[in-house]
């Protein structure tokens, strides 16, 4: 099983930045994509970014310009800087992983996700 932990939430006033982490543990063979999710009050769970190994990314069209995801393979870590803060941002954040471990094939994972709200 692989275990996800997020990281970096908080309150911010409209304009200002957060960097979120995502460190994934265990018998890790291989992670695939990474990503990041959000979900606010009342509102469905949405793409927010995605990273491939070979660091290819992906945003969702409200962040793009003002988010940037990247990862540390070595760290088996994803962070999502987010920059020009909105109130709209506010949501819980989820990390999400594809990987393989020696007891498994290869699966879905997710975090248990981080507070992030953006409020004057």
């Amino acid at each position: 099983q692989v275990q996800l932990v997020e990281s970096g939430g908080g309150l911010v006033q409209p304009g200002g930045s957060l960097r979120l982490s995502c460190a994934a543990s265990g018998s890790i063979l291989s992670i695939a994509v990474m990503g990041w999710y959000r979900q606010a009050p009342g509102k469905q769970r949405e793409l927010v970014a995605t990273i491939t190994s070979g660091g290819n990314t992906r945003y969702a069209d409200s962040v793009k310009g003002r988010f940037t995801i990247s990862r540390d393979n070595a760290k088996n870590t994803v962070y999502l800087q987010m920059n020009s803060l909105k109130p709209e941002d506010t949501a819980v954040y989820y990390c999400n992983t594809d990987a393989k471990t020696y007891g498994s094939s290869w699966s879905n994972y997710w975090g248990q996700g981080t507070q992030v709200t953006v409020s004057s």
